[in-house]
């Protein structure tokens, strides 16, 4: 095999695919039941709304899970650390991306996510059910860094393998249907803030720190084997892999051509990362900082998600006809220079209303730069490394720039006294993504 660095992806997947389907066995296009592309989006997703259920969940949850796992004199000392375990969880995505994307890419998209699914629903029982540091001492914040690490892992694979069976679907829809993973980002949020401002509003806080906090990781066990069981009976995504995809070896492939591709890929999604996990940081913000009610707070966070689960296909949607580029340039030139006044109004404000008006807007800023993030990802790798290209690159920016920002807005309000902090960070990072996308206008054509 002789891999090309400026490989157009786009000629590796195949037509409609309420049409057509490729047939493993044969090598033959054979036909494809129109309802097929619902199932693809379904068991593309599901397993990402999983993970964005967990992930929001546990963000959430910090006051509680700090003081359950992780107990101190200091309240902030204590959801620090519970953002530092969520943000070390992080660092081992970028490792799961390789192995279970390279996995993916030799073995099947679908193999690839049903495998991840188990390992997902494996770490969030052991949170669900793990008990707390006045039960069993150190084992407790033990059981919960590895719970992260586990689900860290799993979702290093998800990434990329769910964004590649989406896109091989349909490649004159790549915007539309790759939107509906962020889609389900913002769905996983969405189920996540209604559970947590349904439980404050219904339980006392004594309750929540006993035994709420745990009920929504139960719930994540029972979408588990759903999502399992709709992966279980789809079709394989029809890529092709090359003449002999057994002796691929995408892992080789992506560090020795496709190094530009992770640049490009890894670069624009810098801002929505930080983005991303500054809105799943504001209603701590919003209690800790602002003195806002628990309930209040969390029900911000469902005006964001409601905002990303049916603003971004629409995005996405406009980027098959108008340009990707076009959308997203000015959206991160947007979000450079919204963010700091942004967060002066909210320090200004300090009201309900004020909290909830900053989220909706940073909500469609995230809606409008996401809608088509995933087919720009993903036309900077070829067909052959795609999941193993997109998963690296996702989940090292992720690590890099997202996983760590919870910890690092509470470090650096808690440090300068300056609530306003994590504003600036937000916008140096756009100017990272900005430079980014221009390199994939630049080197690889992506319009």
């Amino acid at each position: 095999m002789n891999p090309s660095p400026e490989a157009n992806p786009t000629r590796t997947v195949v037509a409609d695919p309420e049409q057509s389907a490729t047939d493993p066995s044969q090598g033959r296009t054979t036909p494809r039941k129109k309802t097929s592309a619902v199932r693809g989006v379904a068991a593309a997703t599901i397993g990402n709304a999983l993970e964005w259920f967990d992930m929001s969940i546990y963000a959430l949850l910090a006051i509680y899970i700090g003081r359950n796992f992780f107990p101190s004199d200091n309240p902030a000392i204590e959801v620090i650390q519970a953002f530092a375990v969520f943000g070390a969880s992080y660092l081992i995505r970028p490792l799961g991306g390789l192995i279970l994307g390279s996995f993916a890419d030799r073995k099947g998209l679908k193999k690839g996510l049903m495998l991840t699914i188990r390992l997902m629903v494996l770490g969030t029982a052991l949170i669900a059910f793990m008990p707390n540091y006045d039960s069993i001492g150190v084992l407790a914040p033990i059981g919960i860094i590895l719970a992260r690490l586990i689900q860290g892992f799993s979702a290093g694979g998800e990434f990329g393998a769910a964004t590649s069976y989406l896109i091989a679907q349909n490649s004159e829809r790549r915007g539309f249907l790759g939107s509906f993973q962020f889609a389900s980002q913002g769905l996983g949020s969405l189920t996540a803030a209604i559970f947590v401002a349904v439980l404050t509003t219904m339980l006392s806080n004594e309750d929540m720190m006993s035994w709420g906090w745990r009920i929504p990781f139960v719930f994540g066990l029972l979408v588990g084997p759903a999502g399992y069981f709709i992966r279980k009976f789809v079709d394989e995504a029809p890529i092709d892999h090359g003449p002999d995809p057994e002796r691929h070896e995408p892992i080789r492939d992506l560090f020795r051509s496709q190094k530009v591709g992770v640049l490009i890929a890894g670069g624009a999604l810098v801002v929505s990362t930080a983005l991303n996990f500054i809105i799943q940081y504001m209603p701590t913000f919003g209690i800790q900082q602002l003195g806002l009610p628990k309930s209040s707070s969390f029900f911000c966070l469902v005006l964001t998600g409601i905002i990303l689960t049916f603003g971004t296909p629409v995005v996405g949607l406009l980027s098959d006809k108008y340009g990707r580029m076009k959308i997203m340039i000015p959206a991160a030139v947007v979000i450079g220079i919204s963010v700091i006044p942004l967060f002066l109004w909210l320090n200004a404000g300090r009201t309900f209303f004020v909290l909830a008006s900053v989220m909706v807007i940073l909500g469609l800023l995230k809606a409008i730069y996401f809608g088509a993030l995933p087919s720009v990802m993903s036309d900077a790798f070829p067909a052959r490394a795609r999941a193993t290209g997109l998963s690296f690159s996702y989940n090292t920016a992720v690590a890099v720039f997202g996983g760590f920002t919870p910890m690092i807005a509470a470090f650096l309000i808690e440090a300068t006294g300056q609530n306003m902090a994590p504003g600036y960070y937000i916008a140096v990072l756009s100017c990272l993504s900005i430079v980014a996308l221009s390199c994939g206008l630049k080197y690889r054509g992506i319009r």
